[in-house]
Order: C-alpha cells, then sequence, then structure tokens
C-alpha cells in the first residue's frame, strides 16, 4: 500500500506498507543515492512476520524536494521521520532498519532522548552517527599511536568523496555525464554477490548532495555528545569501500546496549544480501519482542569477546590437542559440539565442558566415510544451527618406510588425515557461504607438512596436503567471509603415538615403538593445553599458516630460508648403529 505523508514544512514523502498490520512495525530509511527499492529484497523476507514500512526521503525517489539547503538538515529529516511514524504508528515504538544516510539520520533520531519512546530498537548498516564519527576522529587524533593514525588515515581515505562533494558544480556535472553512476557500478562489482551494478537515479544523486553540504561539515567539526538506550545492533559490511569496521564499532562508548555484527559483503548490503540483513534485524525485533535471543545475536554484544556465543565444531574431540581446544574455547564463551570416532570419549569431552559450566554435545562420527560427516553436518544444523567455527582435528599417525608402507595402510591414513578434512570442510564451508555471515575453518596439519622425513613419508604427505588445501581454500573462501588456518603441531604429548601404526613391524616390535614415541614425546612436555592456547590465538588473529611449539616454528622459517638444510637432515638414518 501506498500513502502520501506531508510534514510540517509542505514536503510530501511517499510512504509503502507491506505485511500484517498487527505486528511489529519495521521501518526502513534508505541512503544515498538510493530510494526507497533499495529495501525491495529485504521487505520481501520481512513482510510475512511484521509490517514494514519503506519511504522516500525528501529528494529521493517520489517524495518532493525542497529548494533551500538547510532543509536537509539532520534535524529536519529526523521531524520527516516521525511524520512518517505519526502515520504508520502513533501508539506503538518501531523497530528501525537503516542504511548508509538512512543510518545517520536514524541514528540521530534514536539519540534524541525525547524520541526514545518511539523506538524499540534499531540495526544500522554502514552509516555511523556524525557525532560520534566526530569524536571518534577526534580521539584517535589526541593519542596519535600508529594504531590509531592507520585507523584514522583509512577512514579519511574511504571519505574522500565528502571533500569532493562539497564543491560547486562539479559533482552535479559527474552525475549528469554518468561518470559518477559509473564509479558507483565499478564499486559495488568488488561484491562478488552484487549481481547487477548499482544505478541510482542521476536526480537523487544530485539532489542528495545537499546532505553531505548541509551537514558533514559542521557535524563533524563541532560533535557533540549523543546517547542512547534503544537497544542497537550494527552489521558492518566487510568490504565497505566508505565505512571502516573500527569506526562502526566507535558506537559502543554511546550505547548502552550494543551489537555488532561484521558481515561479508559490499556496502550495498540490503540489496546485495537482503536475506542475510532480513535474518539479522528479525533476531533483534524477536528478542525485544519476547525476550528471545539466539545464540549469534548473544554473540554480537560487545562484551561477548572473540569466541563468546560461537559455534565451534571440533572433530576428534575424545582426547589430546582437541579436547584440549574445546576446554579452551568453552571457557571462553564458545558452545562445543564435541565429535570423536569413539562416542564415549566424545561424551567425556561434553561432560567436562559443563562441568566447568559451559554448553556441549556429543556426537560419535568416522571422518573417513564422506556420507557419515555429511549425515553429522546435517544433524548439527538441525539441532543447533550452522557453525561458526569448524576444527578438523581428527587424524592418525603412521610411521616406517615408504616400501614397507602398505596400500591399506596408504588408504587409511589418507582416509582419516585428508579425506576426513576434506569431508569436514566440503560439508560445513557449504553451511557457512549460504548463512552469508562468514566463518572460520581450522585445519589441523603438522610441522611434518613442511619438514621432510624418511620416517613419515605416508604421515607427511597427507599432512602437507591438508596444508596446501587450507590455503586454497583461504583464498577461496575470503569471499564468503570464511577464515581458513592450518595448524601445525610439533610434538606435542598426546595419545597418537599410543595408537600410531609402524609399517613393517610386528606386534611386539610395533608395542616397543609406540613406547619409545611416547617417552620422547613426554620428554618434550609441551602439552595440548599449550597447544590449544597457540591454536586460540592463532584462530583470533586469523593466521594462515600457525606452527605450534617452538620446533615447529623453527622448522617453517628453515623450511623457507634454507630447505636444502631440511632435505639433507632427511637423509640421515636416525637408528641407532
Amino acid at each position: 500500500m501506498r500513502r502520501t505523508v506531508t510534514t510540517d514544512d509542505g514536503i510530501s514523502l511517499a510512504v509503502w506498507e507491506k505485511g500484517d498490520p498487527s505486528k511489529p512495525t519495521v521501518v526502513a530509511v534508505h541512503g544515498y543515492p538510493d530510494n526507497h527499492a533499495v529495501w525491495d529484497g529485504v521487505v520481501a523476507e520481512l513482510s510475512d512476520r511484521y509490517r514494514v514500512v519503506t519511504y522516500d526521503v525528501r529528494g529521493a525517489g517520489e517524495s518532493s524536494a525542497p529548494r533551500a539547503r538547510s532543509a536537509y538538515r539532520l534535524d529536519r529529516l529526523v521531524a520527516d521521520l516521525v511524520a512518517v511514524l505519526d502515520a504508520v504508528s502513533p501508539d506503538q515504538p518501531v523497530h528501525l532498519l537503516a542504511h548508509d544516510w538512512g543510518s545517520i539520520q536514524a541514528w540521530h533520531a534514536v539519540t534524541e532522548e525525547q524520541l526514545r519512546s518511539r523506538f524499540a530498537s534499531f540495526t544500522s548498516i554502514s552509516g555511523p552517527c556524525l557525532d560520534h564519527a566526530g569524536s571518534w576522529m577526534r580521539a584517535k587524533w589526541r593519542r596519535p599511536t600508529p594504531r590509531n593514525l592507520r585507523q584514522v588515515l583509512t577512514q579519511l581515505a574511504f571519505s574522500g568523496y565528502i571533500g569532493f562533494f562539497q564543491l560547486p558544480v562539479l559533482p552535479e556535472l559527474a552525475w549528469r555525464t554518468g561518470a559518477m553512476t559509473k564509479l558507483l557500478s565499478n564499486v559495488e562489482r568488488f561484491d562478488p554477490a552484487a549481481g547487477e551494478p548499482v544505478r541510482p537515479a542521476v536526480s537523487d544523486g544530485v539532489r542528495g548532495l545537499a546532505l553531505y553540504r548541509a551537514n558533514m561539515l559542521n557535524r563533524l567539526g563541532s560533535p557533540g555528545v549523543r546517547r542512547t538506550s534503544v537497544p542497537v545492533q550494527v552489521l558492518a559490511p566487510a568490504g565497505d569501500p566508505f565505512v571502516s569496521t573500527p569506526l562502526q564499532t566507535a558506537a559502543r562508548q554511546w550505547t548502552g546496549d550494543l551489537r555488532f555484527r561484521r558481515l561479508p559483503g559490499g556496502h550495498w548490503l540490503p540489496r546485495t544480501r537482503p536475506e542475510v540483513v532480513a535474518r539479522c534485524a528479525s533476531e533483534l525485533v524477536e528478542h525485544v519482542e519476547s525476550g528471545t535471543e539466539t545464540r549469534s545475536l548473544r554473540g554480537a554484544r560487545m562484551d561477548a569477546g572473540r569466541f563468546g556465543g560461537k559455534l565451534v565444531v571440533i572433530t576428534g574431540a575424545g582426547s589430546g590437542i582437541g579436547r584440549a581446544t574445546a576446554l579452551e574455547l568453552a571457557g571462553l564463551g564458545a558452545e562445543i559440539v564435541a565429535a570423536d570416532v569413539n562416542g564415549r570419549a566424545a561424551t567425556g569431552t561434553a561432560e567436562l565442558v559443563r562441568q566447568r559450566g559451559g554448553v556441549a554435545t556429543a556426537h560419535q562420527v568416522d571422518v573417513s566415510d564422506g556420507d557419515a560427516v555429511e549425515r553429522f553436518a546435517a544433524d548439527v544444523r538441525e539441532r543447533t544451527g550452522v557453525p561458526d567455527i569448524v576444527i578438523n582435528n581428527a587424524g592418525i599417525g603412521v610411521a616406517g618406510p615408504f616400501t614397507e608402507t602398505t596400500r591399506a595402510d596408504w588408504e587409511r591414513v589418507i582416509d582419516v588425515n585428508l579425506w576426513g578434512v576434506i569431508h569436514g570442510c566440503r560439508a560445513f564451508a557449504a553451511q557457512m557461504a549460504e548463512r552469508g555471515e562468514g566463518g572460520q575453518i581450522v585445519n589441523i596439519a603438522s610441522a611434518a607438512a613442511y619438514v621432510p622425513s624418511r620416517a613419515l613419508p605416508a604421515y607427511s604427505t597427507t599432512k602437507a596436503a591438508v596444508l596446501a588445501l587450507s590455503q586454497c581454500l583461504r583464498g577461496e573462501l575470503a569471499s564468503a567471509g570464511i577464515a581458513v588456518t592450518a595448524v601445525c603441531p610439533g610434538l606435542v604429548d598426546t595419545n597418537i603415538t599410543s595408537t600410531a601404526r609402524f609399517v613393517g613391524q610386528d606386534e611386539q616390535d610395533q608395542n616397543r615403538s609406540r613406547r619409545a614415541a611416547k617417552s620422547l614425546y613426554v620428554r618434550r612436555a609441551f602439552t595440548p593445553q599449550r597447544a590449544a592456547e597457540d591454536i586460540v590465538r592463532a584462530m583470533a588473529r586469523n593466521t594462515a599458516v600457525a606452527p605450534v611449539t617452538p620446533e615447529a616454528k623453527a622448522a617453517l622459517v628453515l623450511s623457507r630460508l634454507t630447505p636444502g638444510l631440511l632435505r639433507a637432515a632427511a637423509r640421515i638414518d636416525p637408528t641407532p648403529r
């Protein structure tokens, strides 16, 4: 339904409504140089659950345009928003959803104390409060650390177009000649999900220049203190070329109830990923309306930490590095899905997590069985949701000469160490990409991946393949916001030595070799707990290749600087004579 709302200064605003009027009302405010149509995909996703209202701001789309530049000041834009609220929801607070300049004016509205009762929640995309932005920049300049200067200079580079928009004539000429439209189309193509390039109306682009000329210099130059108690959610596209992530996180000091989500995508997220925007916005709406808080929304709280509220799937979680990593992440607020070929061991890990106050479930799964992993992934999705982090840790050890390693030995170690990782990546990466909120995959390789060894040809081959696979996936999945880390431990005291197969040996000799290997690892005294701490640190830093243990780190450096030395060392027979 379309209606017209007339403001107190005579501007006609074109307003559209869709959905059941008895449901909670979501008001979506578009940015520059868009009109209400930028929300079409989001409206289609939300209108079966809510009453969704969109409108063309003054000077855009089918709304009329004032002549005076002063008529585009933020106070005037907020008055327009209030006029729309008076028409569509005079008695009940609404949930705001805004993008770009729509977010800028929405921030101005929710930080007006006298308007607090009009808003139930606010989801902002790529548009900071100008007062917050000005205060953020001033604070960074006052403390000119390398990090602060880098952040400010990056944002200034992102905002260079604002200075251009202050010039007379030239910006209008850029719009009318088509240069600006072409530039925006090229910018949006950096987003793989962009689809059709942005083609805003020239009239919207020209008239909307008044937004910048009437507000930017005075607001950024003389920022005020604007706070809000309205629940706020910030959706920050990772590929936004106009608004940096640090600038958008600055809102935390002025917002009493803030959630922050960094999402894969470019500036026009409402157009390119409407289903993601709709899902994130509806989670906040439902939380405010019913008190239900999803795990994702809980994890988006600014005080949740890097892993708070994250769902983590770990294979080989029944012991060793897998169990230690599960406990470490659970202690940081993550929910754990512990999987292992030994169901009792997986259950033991889950029980340990719960004893420490965490949340965990256990699954028995053989990672070498692709169909079983697919069923496991589907079960996780149905019961607990799409994981945020997947750690492919399950592995087995095989040692002994190449000529004595049977085809069955090769098949078994490849099935677990390599195919197990492939199955895990295939099953869960697809879920993460479809969800559209990014994620992280951690594949446990080994220092043996880059250190040649005459004693571990089969094991080293599988781990080198895991390392190569991880590096390939890191490049491929980056556009989906999925980080991939290859972890390469050295000698860690786990039970892999007790279960490793030593080829060409009878049972008695195998037991002797296992005891000798176990003794070496025990003397090394690098515990799974220390390995887990290094792994979690690498995850937080999004490290591409993370060697664990000093010898693994040293070997990685040698493999890059003097690979011939490592090859020469591999020719030495370590057998005592």
